[in-house]
């Protein structure tokens, strides 16, 4: 009961509504609602029925895997959408906050599964959480007390390993939960200990923990195995509150690392080339002071909506779009016949992400001749290369697209075929896609992992007739309120109700 009553605190939240004003809505007092909140008082399904009415949202099938959607596809979409904050920058910065021991101030923050879940993983840990509409309010304790550990939160984000780099500087020895995330093969966690060896930190893998045993001492540098993303960002903790100056080589340069970056150096750490392969980080021997810091947006959920203008052949405008990270892709959309305009750019409340504002155009494409991959920044994104799987379906031609990252990702992509799609999966990294296909509904259910998830509720969008697509948790993992943002865009998609 505690669950769901946490659920519908943070859905009134979301919706800037009182206990007061929901307890209006469903003719009940506000101190109902609160022992309801609280897990205090149980709730029939009647109940909760009229709950999901007044918040708009489906609470008897919100447990994870659930949550089903029915779309009426075909529709063209149109008016303007904003682009939310990042995902991937707003579970660095949760791992961020370990390292101030004062309290840190975190504005627009998603309301997202991936940060219920760390968020269910600090407050275990003892730190407190105070999340207000989108601003949280983060203030650690004294001690962590790493042995109580939400163990199930823990399991069901790969995001739990970024905790390995704030811990070491309070933690002579710890253990952590082998984590989960999204479903996409071998993702080796190597990089991560070879890294974090540099400074005194060993880290032995069990069956279901990470356990992990500390001898700090500077690392000087550091070559990482990989230029992955949250590899750099661990090493970045480690060396943030290491009072030397670490050297980190083979560096990711992507948008969540340069997010990490600006936080840390608002918290007094030195870092020098922000944005390329090589960083040289000087660290302080403390974090004791009030942070404030708002999210940049997410370039993933402005390709979202391009995505989405494309397959249902829309005009839309999509605002705060972070360029920077979407340069490539809009460039090889346009060789394909992409039409848009876009404004000149502006900065984001950090100071730094440049941000424009994008206008889509109804677009004849036409397949491009090379092969379309991703690689890190300042490649085309690797978040971002399964839309184009999904935009390839309504090009003229062959699209061969190649995965190389994950060797499970490319299979996912067949999942189109049962839209209407014509694809031929050459090997697990790469697929062939044949346009311009006229989609079909059809139902569905989400692959457990994010991308390829969302691109069949693309898909979906421009299927014309009535599609279902269920157990949506993988996509609510990373966007927040995209069904209501579609909505708002004209969308026919709704909840599905099977009460």
């Amino acid at each position: 009961m505690m669950n769901i009553g946490k659920q519908i605190a943070d859905l009134r939240e979301a919706q800037g509504l009182t206990q007061t004003a929901l307890a209006k809505k469903l003719k009940t007092t506000q101190s109902a609602i609160a022992r309801l909140e609280s897990g205090k008082q149980n709730v029939s399904a009647e109940m909760l029925k009229k709950i999901s009415g007044a918040l708009g949202k489906n609470l008897i099938t919100l447990s994870p895997g659930t949550m089903n959607l029915t779309i009426t596809g075909g529709e063209k979409l149109r008016g303007t959408i904003e682009t939310n904050t990042s995902k991937n920058g707003a579970v660095g910065l949760l791992c961020a906050s370990l390292l101030n021991k004062s309290t840190t101030t975190l504005k627009k923050i998603p309301r997202i599964e991936e940060v219920y879940r760390l968020v269910e993983v600090l407050e275990s840990l003892g730190v407190k959480v105070d999340w207000q509409s989108d601003t949280m309010k983060i203030t650690p304790p004294k001690k962590i007390q790493w042995q109580k550990i939400d163990t199930e939160a823990a399991k069901r984000t790969r995001s739990i390993i970024m905790f390995i780099g704030p811990l070491i500087h309070q933690l002579s020895k710890f253990s952590l939960p082998q984590s989960g995330g999204c479903k996409l093969g071998s993702r080796t966690v190597k990089p991560h200990f070879y890294a974090l060896e540099k400074f005194g930190v060993d880290i032995v893998t069990t069956e279901e923990a990470y356990e992990v045993s500390v001898k700090k001492k500077p690392a000087n540098e550091i070559i990482l195995y990989e230029s992955g993303d949250t590899v750099t960002e661990n090493a970045l903790f480690a060396a943030a509150l290491t009072p030397s100056t670490t050297v980190i080589k083979y560096a990711s340069a992507n948008y969540m690392v340069q997010e990490v970056c600006q936080f840390l150096t608002a918290c007094g750490v030195s870092i020098e080339g922000v944005g390329t392969t090589t960083l040289t980080v000087t660290g302080v021997k403390e974090i004791n002071k009030p942070i404030e810091y708002t999210l940049s947006e997410d370039p993933t959920d402005s390709m979202f909506f391009l995505a989405a203008a494309i397959v249902t052949d829309s005009a839309i405008t999509i605002t705060r779009c972070p360029i920077e990270f979407l340069e490539l892709e809009l460039l090889k959309l346009e060789k394909m016949g992409f039409r848009y305009e876009k404004s000149r750019s502006y900065l984001s409340h950090n100071g730094h992400t440049k941000l424009v504002d994008i206008k889509t155009k109804p677009s004849k494409l036409k397949a491009l001749h090379e092969k379309v991959y991703a690689r890190p920044y300042p490649g085309l994104n690797i978040d971002n290369l399964p839309f184009f799987a999904v935009i390839a379906t309504q090009a003229e031609g062959q699209t061969l697209i190649h995965d190389w990252t994950y060797e499970k990702r490319a299979i996912y992509f067949t999942e189109l075929d049962k839209l209407g799609a014509d694809t031929v999966l050459a090997d697990p990294h790469r697929i062939y896609i044949t346009g311009k296909s006229s989609l079909k509904p059809t139902e569905l259910i989400c692959p457990p992992a994010l991308r390829p998830a969302t691109i069949l509720l693309i898909a979906m969008l421009g299927a014309k007739g009535n599609s279902i697509l269920r157990n949506i948790y993988s996509i609510n993992r990373g966007y927040e309120k995209l069904v209501e943002r579609l909505q708002g865009l004209g969308a026919k998609i709704n909840y599905l109700e099977e009460f």
